[in-house]
C-alpha cells in the first residue's frame, strides 16, 4: 500500500454540541502485536507525558487486542470514567483493524463513506496510476459526531468524536511516524482551544549515592503523605528521582506550590544532587567541561564499557580505552591508568575506574586526573554482573563531576560517601 503524499484536502467542520474543561485522560493502545509481545507501546508514554505537561491527569493506559467487544467496552468504560480517551492502533484498512467499528459502537452512532474522504483516498492510488483497493475503503468512514483528523504520512485519517456530555473521543494511527504529527500538529491545539488541563508544575532533583528508602528516611513521612504538592520517588537506571508536582489551588499557582515544598527537600538532599529536570550525567559533565573548554580521556577495566556507554556521546571526550580485568592491566593503579589516558590524548582531565566483583557486590577504584592533581577514591557499588558494571560507571563519573571546578572555581557535585 502507498504511503500517502499530502493530508486530505477537506476537513469536516467540528462537531457543534457543549464543552467541558478536560482534566482526566484514558489512553488505550489497540493492536494483537501489543498484547502477544511482538510490538512495544512507545505511543502510550508519550501521550501519557504531553498530557501530563499539559495538566491532564492521567488516570490509565491499557493494550488490548484487536477484538471488537474487547475494544468497545474499553471504549465506553473509559468515556464515562475520563473527560478525555485517546487510542492508538486498529485504523489500518483490514478486517482486524476495528477501532472505527468499537467507538462507532461505544457511541451508538453508524459508520458511513465520507464523500470528501474517500476522493482523497482514490486520490492517493491515482495520482500512482494504481488500482484503488476496496477494502481501504473503511478508512474513509465517519461517524456523525467525528471529525476527520488528516494524516500527512499514511492513509488512515484519526476521528476526534464529540460527545453530547462534552467528552471527547480521538483515534489515532499506530505507526508513530504517523501518529506525532497527528498529535502535535492538529490535536493538541484543538484540546488546548477546548481549556484542557490545569495550571501544573514539577520540579524534578536527581540523586546518587543514595536508595529509595534512605530518600523516604530523610525526608520524612510528612512530606510524602501530601496531596498537593505531591512528593514521590522513582528509581531511575541512573539515578533516583525525587519529584515534586503541584496543582494551583486556593490562589496560589502551582509553581509557588513546587517552589514551597522543594525548599525542604533539596536542604535535605542537597549533598546527593547532581541534577535537575531530565539531565544525564553525559549532559552534567559535559556541561561543566564545556564551561572549563576542558576535554576528556578515559580508561576503564572490569565493566564491561559500561563508563563509554554513559558518557560515549560527550564531544569533549577524546579518548576512551575499555580494557578487561584479567589482572594482567592492574599492575598500573588507576591513578597512573587516569594520568596515562590524559597524556596520551593530550586531555585536559583523565578519568580511571577499575571494577571487581566483591561478593554480591563490585568494588570501584576511581581515580581522576585533572590540571590540579590526581584524585583517588574507592566505593562499593550495589549489585554484581552488568548493574555493578553499570552502577561502577555511574560513581566513576560522580567523581569526576565532585572533582570538576565549578565556573566560580569552587569544587561542587554530589557528596562522596554511601554506595554507588
Amino acid at each position: 500500500m502507498p504511503a500517502a503524499g499530502a493530508s486530505p484536502d477537506y476537513t469536516p467542520p467540528m462537531a457543534d454540541g457543549p464543552t467541558a474543561t478536560l482534566h482526566t485522560a484514558e489512553l488505550l493502545s489497540i493492536g494483537s502485536e501489543l498484547t502477544v509481545g511482538e510490538t512495544r507501546d512507545t505511543n502510550g508514554g508519550e501521550l501519557a507525558r504531553s498530557l501530563s505537561e499539559a495538566g491532564v491527569d492521567v488516570l490509565r493506559m491499557t493494550a488490548m487486542p484487536d477484538d471488537l467487544a474487547t475494544v468497545r467496552d474499553a471504549f465506553a468504560r473509559s468515556l464515562e470514567r475520563a473527560d478525555l480517551v485517546v487510542s492508538t492502533g486498529g485504523l489500518g484498512p483490514t478486517p482486524d483493524d476495528l477501532t472505527r467499528e468499537a467507538l462507532a459502537d461505544a457511541c451508538g452512532e453508524t459508520p458511513a463513506v465520507d464523500p470528501h474522504l474517500e476522493a482523497w483516498l482514490r486520490g492517493l492510488w491515482s495520482r500512482r496510476g494504481m488500482p484503488f483497493p476496496e477494502l481501504n475503503l473503511k478508512q474513509a468512514w465517519l461517524i456523525p459526531s467525528a471529525t476527520a483528523i488528516p494524516n500527512g504520512a499514511g492513509t488512515a485519517p484519526g476521528w476526534w468524536v464529540d460527545r453530547p456530555d462534552g467528552r471527547v473521543a480521538v483515534a489515532l494511527p499506530g505507526p508513530p511516524r504517523e501518529m506525532r504529527p497527528m498529535w502535535s500538529d492538529w490535536v493538541m491545539p484543538r484540546l488546548h482551544e477546548r481549556g484542557v488541563g490545569r495550571d501544573v508544575a514539577s520540579q524534578t532533583f536527581r540523586l546518587t549515592g543514595i536508595g529509595e528508602s534512605a530518600v523516604a528516611e530523610l525526608l520524612g513521612e510528612t512530606l510524602f503523605r501530601g496531596r498537593n504538592p505531591i512528593v514521590a520517588t522513582y528509581a531511575r537506571a541512573d539515578a533516583v528521582d525525587v519529584r515534586i508536582s503541584a496543582v494551583a489551588a486556593d490562589g496560589r499557582s502551582a509553581h509557588d506550590l513546587v517552589a514551597e515544598a522543594a525548599g525542604p527537600v533539596l536542604q535535605a538532599l542537597r549533598p546527593h544532587v547532581w541534577a535537575t529536570g531530565e539531565a544525564t550525567w553525559a549532559d552534567v559533565v559535559g556541561s561543566r567541561l564545556g564551561e572549563l573548554n576542558w576535554t576528556l580521556a578515559t580508561a576503564e577495566a572490569g565493566t564491561g564499557g559500561a563508563l563509554v556507554a554513559l558518557l560515549g556521546e560527550l564531544p569533549m571526550l577524546v579518548e576512551a580505552t575499555v580494557m578487561a580485568d584479567d589482572r594482567r592491566h592492574n599492575a598500573r593503579r588507576p591513578e597512573e591508568m587516569a594520568v596515562a589516558a590524559r597524556d596520551r590524548a593530550g586531555a585536559h582531565v583523565g578519568l580511571a575506574a577499575r571494577a571487581r566483583r566483591r561478593g554480591a557486590d563490585t568494588a570501584v577504584v576511581v581515580a581522576v586526573a585533572t590540571p590540579d592533581g590526581v584524585h583517588r577514591e574507592r566505593r562499593l557499588a550495589m549489585f554484581g554482573g552488568s548493574a555493578g558494571h553499570a552502577r561502577a560507571a555511574i560513581v566513576a563519573a560522580s567523581v569526576l563531576l565532585a572533582r570538576l571546578p565549578s565556573a566560580s572555581g569552587a569544587t561542587s557535585g554530589p557528596g562522596r560517601r554511601g554506595r554507588g
